[in-house]
């Protein structure tokens, strides 16, 4: 690992060799902090790959680094940064701060006007926001689409959530509005 290059781009079709290994290591890690991660499928990482809606990080050796995507909502009024996972060989090495920072940029981008948010119940990614950006909020400040909240139902979480009538959770709710930026 010591000679090899990281390098931080948006995926290609042929990074979809890696979603196995993205969606088992996003099951392992929040498993290990016991934390609320929805399970990512196989299919739907290929989907954000094939999209052109993910980052993908790689080494020049050709091992998978990490991984992040984004979703549209509410035609356009919300985009949603998703699946942030790096690698345990890789972490602790500023590769998540890079996937983060490209995924929103790709956002802003292709979508300028919507706001960004991203749901999180870890301080490195609450931090990694702030810098961008972000704001905490009220899950009333984004998306009621169900089908984001469909995404949820494979977080340990998912009964607090519910039971709260989806108005708030454990994980941090973060919205980036570009009209105050």
């Amino acid at each position: 690992m010591d000679n090899e290059r990281i390098i931080v781009r948006l995926a290609q079709p042929s990074d979809c060799t890696y979603a196995t290994k993205i969606s088992e290591e996003t099951e392992r890690s929040a498993i290990a902090r016991g934390s609320g991660i929805s399970k990512r499928s196989v299919k739907s990482i290929i989907e954000k790959i094939n999209a052109g809606k993910a980052i993908m990080a790689v080494s020049n050796c050709g091992n998978w680094v990490g991984f992040s995507y984004f979703d549209v909502w509410d035609n356009g009024k919300f985009i949603s940064n998703s699946g942030l996972i790096v690698s345990p060989d890789y972490r602790q090495n500023g590769v998540a701060a890079e996937i983060k920072e490209q995924v929103f940029n790709l956002c802003r981008q292709k979508y300028p006007e919507s706001m960004v948010f991203s749901i999180t119940s870890g301080l490195a990614i609450m931090k990694l926001n702030t810098r961008l950006g972000f704001e905490p909020v009220t899950y009333a400040e984004i998306t009621h689409d169900e089908t984001f909240w469909e995404g949820c139902k494979s977080c340990v979480n998912y009964d607090v959530l519910n039971s709260k009538n989806k108005c708030n959770c454990l994980c941090t709710a973060m919205l980036f509005d570009p009209s105050k930026n």
